[in-house]
């Protein structure tokens, strides 16, 4: 164990701590004031109990009727259209029948949506995907406000769906909460080879069956797809953040030890619904877990994603997290992993070479996590060096040496791929924004050249195929923010923009859109705000204006004079009826109060308390604005005993 926390994470931690005290608190004094100390269906009416028994049978009607056992809800995110969602189909029953085993009664209290950014990728659909998030959010909610539960089992893996299930429970905060993930499919066609066929086929050197066929390949059982996008680092962040069982992250689907991890996980929520081991989430999720949380995603080149959910998840228990925090983080945590998008290795390989255990074991050596956190499994993360095994039927955890069994995926602290994280923020006259660049070589982070501006992909798409975009060129594609398009990502684009950089051209994109973890080479400015569509800069770029991004330095600017910028008039955005159709007309209202980027894309807005959205106070930044972080003064918000 280091002698001391690594500075730079202890301050960042105060510093949150310091700046969200007063939400914090508000939050904690709700959760304090919803907590009881039986099951808290015993207090409802006979109507109303007898409403929530009468699907019972057996001995779970008689258990949920005599209110004496912890009652847990299952909500679950299950469906056989997504396959890292289907083998979620059995987990209810193996869930019942262990919290039977443990003196508890579960019930399945709801269902919520899961999109796959897979399938709506470069369609309209993708628009509805960051807003499915707030959704799943709500409806959690709304399977939980029933008041007939102990404490909730949260199923669900990908993208939009691990953040809207907790934004959901920390409303629930005094409730006991775990997140049971499913797991990855078996590796398939290497992603490298899928990447070079993408490019192929973005070229017309490959056809849409040779395309089909290598996808198909890559993408070919139930589980979670294999690469490092944001449904994987969703599973690696929340383990570290003490919410999954130790070691349960990458386990894959169909096998015995994902079965009995499962069960186990049941068993587990039953223990932590009372007495000495009583566990709110409130009490996971804190200042610290945030920033073990973020140190995870860093230390991992995880996707940008979670430059929105975790400000978001962070929000909705009361902490004010900003984009200054994940930067400076960045610069002292060291990039120890290499897999795709950032390396051929597969997650699947990331696992097999020490996964989550030899991470947590060398960044808790290295001082680089709290180790003081609560945890689902009981207080520390020591317990996260483990790893799971199975004696006979049963689920046991055995230490691990904290060494990877391949240096080309999984590096120690001391060995790193490179000295800081994967993550970078930058800022200028075009506002502020996110890029990845532990996929991005050293010598490629810089860019200046002639814009081209976008507003839709279809038109980027043509202009690459007419051959307009065979030089070097900043592709400035804008219109695509939460208020514009519901900030979809924009994957499609990376193949054409990756053929021009080995044409030997400089290239980079700037977007107020998405990108998750798959920008991979392709130097991206992504997440800009103040976004296009509310009159932010982005707005004004015309094409041939010059536009320089040095990643490393920390520059995203148009180098126009600012009376030039100043006098330009917003370009004008697409009509509202190109926001009809295929269900985007039902999220009008979402779009509408959605905020910005910087605070979490979030339509919760800014409640006085801090309990979810932004924070109190806090304005848009604008370019002329940059969110500064307090100096650091004061200690952790004490959220230690039962709320």
């Amino acid at each position: 164990m280091p002698l001391s926390l690594h500075p730079v994470i202890a301050d960042v931690t105060h510093r949150i701590a310091e700046r969200s005290a007063a939400t914090r608190q508000a939050y904690l004094a709700r959760v304090e004031n919803a907590a009881a100390e039986g099951p808290v269906r015993a207090g409802l009416g006979c109507s109303n109990l007898a409403h929530g028994f009468a699907a019972c049978s057996g001995p779970d009607l008689l258990a949920v009727r005599e209110a004496r056992k912890p009652g847990i809800a299952i909500v679950s995110a299950y469906n056989d259209l997504l396959s890292a969602h289907q083998p979620l189909d059995e987990f209810p029953a193996w869930i019942k029948d262990a919290a039977r085993e443990a003196g508890g009664v579960a019930q399945f209290a709801g269902g919520v949506p899961a999109m796959c950014d897979g399938i709506t990728q470069g369609r309209s659909g993708m628009e509805l995907s960051l807003f499915s998030r707030d959704v799943i959010a709500m409806a959690t909610g709304i399977a939980l406000s029933h008041e007939m539960f102990d404490g909730t089992l949260l199923l669900g893996v990908c993208d939009k769906i691990v953040p809207g299930l907790l934004i959901g429970a920390l409303a629930f905060g005094h409730l006991p909460a775990m997140l049971v993930p499913a797991g990855p499919m078996a590796s398939g066609l290497p992603n490298k080879e899928k990447a070079r066929i993408r490019q192929l086929y973005a070229e017309g050197k490959a056809t849409r069956e040779d395309l089909l066929d290598a996808e198909a390949a890559a993408y070919h059982s139930p589980g979670t797809c294999t690469f490092y996008g944001t449904a994987n680092s969703n599973q690696l962040v929340v383990e570290v953040m003490g919410l999954h069982l130790p070691g349960a992250t990458f386990v894959q689907p169909g096998t015995p030890l994902r079965k009995a991890l499962t069960e186990q996980a049941a068993r587990r929520i039953v223990e932590i619904t009372k007495g000495d081991e009583y566990t709110p989430i409130a009490h996971v999720i804190d200042e610290r877990s945030i920033v073990n949380g973020i140190v995870a995603l860093l230390a991992t080149g995880g996707s940008q994603n979670h430059t929105l959910h975790l400000v978001a998840i962070a929000a909705a228990a009361g902490i004010q997290l900003t984009w200054d925090d994940f930067a400076d983080l960045s610069a002292a945590v060291p990039l120890l992993a290499n897999v795709y998008p950032n390396g051929s290795a597969d997650i699947n390989h990331f696992h097999a070479a020490g996964g989550v255990q030899v991470l947590v074991g060398t960044l808790l050596d290295a001082g680089l996590l709290h180790p003081d956190v609560q945890t689902v499994a009981g207080p520390g993360l020591d317990r996260y060096r483990q790893e799971p095994i199975l004696d006979g039927d049963t689920v046991t955890w055995r230490d691990v040496p904290t060494a990877t069994l391949d240096d080309t995926v999984l590096r120690t602290a001391d060995n790193p791929f490179a000295t800081e994280g994967g993550l970078r923020m930058v800022d200028g006259n075009l506002g502020r924004a996110v890029i990845k660049v532990s996929a991005v070589a050293p010598e490629n982070r810089a860019v200046r050249a002639p814009a081209r501006v976008f507003s839709s992909q279809a038109d980027f798409t043509q202009a690459f195929r007419a051959g307009e975009l065979n030089r070097d060129v900043v592709v400035v594609l804008r219109d695509q923010g939460p208020r514009a398009k519901g900030m979809p990502e924009l994957h499609a684009l990376i193949p054409a923009l990756g053929v021009l950089m080995d044409r030997g051209h400089q290239v980079a994109l700037i977007t107020d859109g998405r990108m998750s973890g798959a920008s991979g080479k392709v130097p991206a400015a992504i997440h800009v705000t103040p976004e296009s569509a509310v009159g932010g800069p982005l707005s004004k770029v015309e094409d041939g204006d010059v536009v320089h991004l040095d990643a490393d330095a920390g520059v995203l600017e148009v180098l126009v004079d600012a009376a030039t910028l100043a006098e330009r008039r917003p370009a004008t955005r697409a009509t509202e009826d190109e926001w009809l159709g295929n269900g985007r007309e039902l999220f009008a209202a979402l779009r509408n109060t959605v905020g910005p980027a910087e605070l979490g894309a979030s339509v919760f807005g800014r409640l006085s308390n801090g309990m979810v959205g932004g924070a109190p106070g806090v304005a848009e930044p604008t370019a002329s604005t940059p969110t500064a972080a307090p100096t650091d003064s004061s200690d952790l918000v004490d959220v230690k005993g039962r709320a």
